[in-house]
């Protein structure tokens, strides 16, 4: 019997491939019909015997592309139209609900294009399909089509428009397929934009090969590039970028040379490999093949990532290693268009490397490291977004704005949460300017007007003041710093009104009480929180000046430790502190700028400038991660430290008291200890601390349920040992894996407890 059936179908179905697969599965099942792109996804009409068509939608369903995520598949029947024939319609406009596939890395059959002497798209940097290549960076408008991308501008010649309308070809409908008869041409220029006569690509190695730095297009910026194993070179890239400790990322050509420098796991290797290609944080081998020290300065990982487009596969052709770093001055986002990085970088790199298809907008490399068993976002940014997260459906649209550091806002729609890609810290006027530029685009291309507004509780903080500004919202709420980590790892769970124990642990949060928090045993769920333990409050003596320098913070922790016993600071303390800091402690006693915090972050610098260990920070979290660094596990025959909290009880909430520990590290140091066994010691505390303090939770509250959130938890040792002590105590332990635990998963969390509010009928 014949019948009909009209498809309607959601989720990340533009751009990649949908419709010729569409189109070669009906030819499979002898059907006739159509498909077409609109705005908010696909149409199929489909027409043929019903075992048939039952066959084709099951494999719709089961088999879609590669790069395609169907989220909604709607199938009603309707009668048969006499159609004898498949075709593909053109594009529709309508209703934006459609979703967007980040830009994915070059595939092996492109790769394979580009290595054959005898293709015509033999070494052209543009080289794509529909399984792979830009899509966010070049998308201005939905639907997806050509005419609404950056490659508007490039006609196709008559063999690109020959694949592009085959149905059979893997290029069918790939938006930016081109070939170097009409598509975009690399371009090498001297410092001034001025273009260089002779091959992009040899000028280029060439200039490398002479220790000259590169500023290179990428797909959503241009990094800055210098020969990894050039000391000089290196050298001269963090002076002029003025970035002078934080480890540089690399590129390497592929997974054999990363061996060389790199232990590599199996489940490291598929992250490194995939589609998305992040930055990914491995350990270096002590017995391989070694770098400069200045590419990663008293680290024991290396930020590495495999080559994601096609200039990246033949950049790489003549090198191991590359530095690979964001092309932008300290602290401000990464440049994309061509002018500004003229403007903006010509001080910095020596020549550039580019190309003349426009990016449309900025999108940083994604970080991530494998730990706790899990793949783990550090940064969530290229390859990632803006594909959506799950999130409840609330029925209202919510913008969370984020935080201040590390910033990614959220807009949700139904039951999506999109995170933008890496906006940054918002400290400046050209992040900021991204961050409103970036919520325009998404209300744009999402279609959807925000109801509501969440926002952090911090009052200076910048996109707590743009929230405010808003005006295009119904309401605005805010949500407590903590409380939006801990309603992230709820919601990646699914479980927004289950409470649990959260263990966040982070620099800075403005608290409830007007104090600044980040020690803090939170019990609840999206909804509602109690404060149920916390750190002993540190006085950050001389304010934001004690995170930039974590001398300051030794020295409160120091004095409140001996204070603690009625006892002097060992004088041999003074030798690592300047001169005035008697007049420091003096004010910080009197509580003249030395705001109180309870941050695990900054209890972490405190010990690590207490052992020696970064005494002076160039960027934020330095002296906690050079700290963990510092740690080694003592062998059998050593005895560890046995370095303790005391638990106290208050009124309100239990009490994490560092002083016996602080003491103790001290004696331990002043009678010779290494950094490393007081790193092991100060850890192996801290993490035993969790353990004690989530089974006392436990007792008062019968939860079993306990979820880790905040900056702290990028220490892979806390997180694993802490992990593994929960479990072993018969914890249902929750972490964040799909989105940062660190300030750049945030939002999500921001967006939860309003989602969760508007639920419960709280808002």
């Amino acid at each position: 019997m014949t019948v009909r059936v009209r498809l309607e179908i959601g989720g990340i179905v533009q751009g990649v491939g949908f419709r010729p697969f569409v189109y070669r599965l009906a030819l499979e099942h002898d059907l006739a019909g159509w498909v077409f792109n609109h705005a908010a996804g696909v149409t199929v009409e489909a027409e043929g015997e019903r075992e048939e068509v039952d066959a084709f939608i099951a494999a719709l369903r089961e088999e879609p592309p590669y790069l395609a995520a169907i989220d909604r598949l709607d199938v009603s029947f309707i009668p048969p139209a006499g159609d004898y024939d498949f075709r593909i319609l053109d594009s529709a406009g309508g209703s934006r609900e459609t979703l967007i596939s980040p830009d994915m890395a070059t595939c092996a059959d492109c790769l394979a294009d580009m290595r054959n002497p005898a293709d015509r798209r033999y070494r052209y940097a543009f080289t794509n399909c529909t399984n792979c290549g830009p899509r966010f960076t070049i998308i201005k408008s939905l639907p997806y089509d050509r005419p609404r991308t950056t490659m508007a501008g490039f006609p196709m010649c008559d063999d690109c428009a020959a694949e592009y309308h085959d149905p059979a070809d893997r290029r069918f409908h790939a938006q930016p397929v081109a070939c170097p008869a009409c598509g975009p041409r690399l371009i090498f220029t001297d410092a001034a934009g001025k273009e260089l006569a002779g091959d992009p690509l040899e000028l280029a190695h060439g200039a490398l090969r002479q220790g000259n730095i590169l500023a290179v297009k990428g797909l959503g910026g241009f990094h800055l590039c210098c020969d990894a194993h050039n000391a000089a070179a290196v050298e001269a890239l963090r002076r002029r970028k003025l970035r002078w400790d934080r480890p540089f990322a690399l590129m390497m050509p592929d997974v054999e040379t990363v061996r060389e420098y790199c232990s590599l796991t199996s489940e490291e290797e598929a992250a490194l490999t995939g589609p998305r290609r992040p930055i990914l944080l491995l350990k270096r081998r002590t017995d391989g093949r070694q770098l400069p020290e200045a590419i990663a300065p008293g680290n024991g990982r290396l930020g590495v990532m495999l080559p994601y487009t096609p200039l990246h596969h033949l950049l790489l052709e003549q090198w191991p290693a590359l530095v690979m770093t964001s092309g932008n001055i300290s602290d401000e986002p990464i440049v994309y268009e061509d002018g500004e990085a003229v403007e903006k970088l010509s001080g910095l790199a020596d020549f550039f490397l580019t190309h003349d298809r426009p990016i449309f907008r900025r999108c940083d490399d994604s970080v991530a490291v494998y730990a706790a068993g899990s793949l783990r976002l550090i940064r969530r940014s290229r390859g990632y977004a803006p594909e959506p997260r799950p999130i409840l459906d609330c029925g209202r649209s919510i913008l969370a704005c984020g935080g201040q550091q590390k910033n990614a806002f959220c807009l949700t729609r139904g039951g999506k949460a999109f995170l933008s890609q890496h906006i940054g810290d918002l400290d400046n006027l050209p992040t900021l300017d991204s961050f409103r530029r970036e919520i325009g685009y998404f209300t744009e291309m999402f279609n959807a007007k925000p109801a509501l507004l969440a926002a952090d509780k911090h009052p200076d903080y910048l996109a707590t003041r743009f929230a405010k500004e808003y005006r295009d919202a119904d309401k605005l709420i805010y949500v407590q710093h903590h409380h939006a980590h801990l309603a992230s790892v709820l919601a990646e769970q699914d479980r927004y009104f289950q409470p649990a124990i959260g263990l966040i642990f982070d620099g800075t949060g403005l608290g409830d009480d007007g104090t600044l928090w980040g020690g803090e045993a939170l019990i609840g769920d999206c909804v509602s929180f109690t404060r149920a333990a916390h750190l002993l409050p540190l006085p950050l003596l001389g304010g934001e000046q004690a995170v930039r320098e974590p001398w300051r913070q030794a020295l409160a922790a120091a004095a409140l430790a001996f204070e603690q016993v009625g006892k002097e600071l060992p004088s041999e303390l003074a030798r690592d502190w300047p001169a005035d800091w008697p007049l420091l402690l003096q004010a910080g006693r009197a509580g003249i700028n030395a705001p109180l915090s309870s941050g695990l972050g900054r209890l972490f610098d405190a010990a690590a400038a207490l052992c020696g260990v970064c005494p002076f920070a160039t960027y934020e979290g330095q002296a906690a991660v050079e700290f963990e660094q510092k740690l080694n596990e003592p062998t059998a025959d050593e005895a560890p430290p046995d370095y303790e909290f005391d638990l106290l009880e208050s009124d309100e909430c239990l009490i994490l008291d560092w002083r016996p520990l602080i003491r103790a590290m001290i004696g331990d140091r002043l009678n010779g200890a290494s950094p490393s066994t007081l790193s092991y010691g100060f850890h192996r505390a801290t993490a035993r601390a969790c353990l004690d303090l989530c089974r006392r939770l436990r007792e008062k509250s019968g939860m079993n349920d306990v979820a880790l959130s905040g900056g702290c938890w990028q220490n892979v040792w806390l997180l694993e040992e802490v992990c593994r002590l929960l479990d072993e105590a018969g914890f249902n332990v929750m972490t964040n894996r799909a989105v940062p635990c660190n300030d750049g998963g945030l939002s999500y969390g921001q967006a939860a407890v309003a989602a969760a509010c508007i639920k419960k009928g709280v808002l």
